[in-house]
């Protein structure tokens, strides 16, 4: 997606083209067998939903041809993690290959570890202790410990918001702290719902209900990588989107990190 002379303007193929996406059970299938896939066009040539979809398509209306809605159907499969994942910009990872990509964005660490450590900011703890209680390590958390703490297994962002201290008079830019939580494997998107006004009814686009994809798979299961080095993992994940898409280390370097 670019911007000429003030105006959005969509990649991607003719909805009769052989290999557009015409479908969300198609993307899903894309998905899991890439294992990675922006939402929007990059430097990378046909590596997104963008280029692999009709542009007419987009914001249309009718989810059961609007890519934009196909991201909420993916995400309630339970079969990929979306978010904010490359470059502040969002996309799929499927679940698959979730654990080396939380190998590599988190270089190892559960999120306690990297706060103790010093490499995660008071910001990014007071979002991520609405779902860990505090001084509990995350594989052994259980569903009563988080209602006994106070914390949940899931919240709308604008729950997260006020409930972590952001907005007005509070603490600053949570959309970009969010958003980095997000990039370090560490949220991503469980569902997404209309919010409410005082009449109860719908309005607006849907807001994402966000959780730690352990409470979505496991804490062994996410972390099984850990043994692994960070850059093992990022190889790994640079061959396997380099079977599929034409694009050369150091491109994919930049897009993935």
């Amino acid at each position: 997606m670019e911007v000429i002379n003030g105006e959005w303007i969509m990649e991607g193929l003719d909805w009769d083209d052989e290999s557009c996406i015409h479908s969300a059970d198609e993307l899903l299938e894309v998905v899991e067998r890439v294992g990675f896939l922006p939402l929007f066009a990059n430097t990378v040539p046909g590596f997104s939903v963008e280029c692999m979809t009709a542009p007419e398509c987009w914001w249309c209306g009718n989810a059961e041809v609007d890519p934009w809605e196909w991201r909420v159907a993916l995400t309630r499969t339970g079969k990929v993690a979306y978010g904010k994942f490359f470059g502040n910009r969002a996309g799929f990872v499927s679940k698959k290959w979730f654990p080396d990509f939380a190998n590599f964005r988190r270089d190892g660490y559960d999120f306690d570890a990297r706060y103790d450590d010093g490499k995660a900011d008071y910001r990014q703890k007071l979002i991520m202790d609405l779902f860990i209680p505090n001084g509990m390590d995350l594989d052994k958390v259980k569903k009563q410990d988080l209602a006994r703490h106070g914390c949940a297994q899931a919240l709308m962002t604008y729950e997260m918001k006020e409930k972590a201290g952001f907005g007005k008079g509070g603490e600053k830019n949570f959309d970009g702290v969010c958003a980095k939580l997000q990039m370090m494997g560490y949220l991503v998107a469980k569902d997404f719902r209309p919010r409410l006004n005082k009449q109860g009814e719908s309005f607006g686009w849907s807001v994402a209900e966000m959780t730690l994809p352990e409470y979505l798979w496991g804490y062994d299961f996410v972390t099984k990588r850990y043994g692994d080095k960070p850059e093992t993992s990022l190889e790994k994940i640079i061959k396997q989107i380099q079977k599929h898409f034409d694009a050369d280390e150091k491109t994919l370097r930049k897009v993935l990190k």
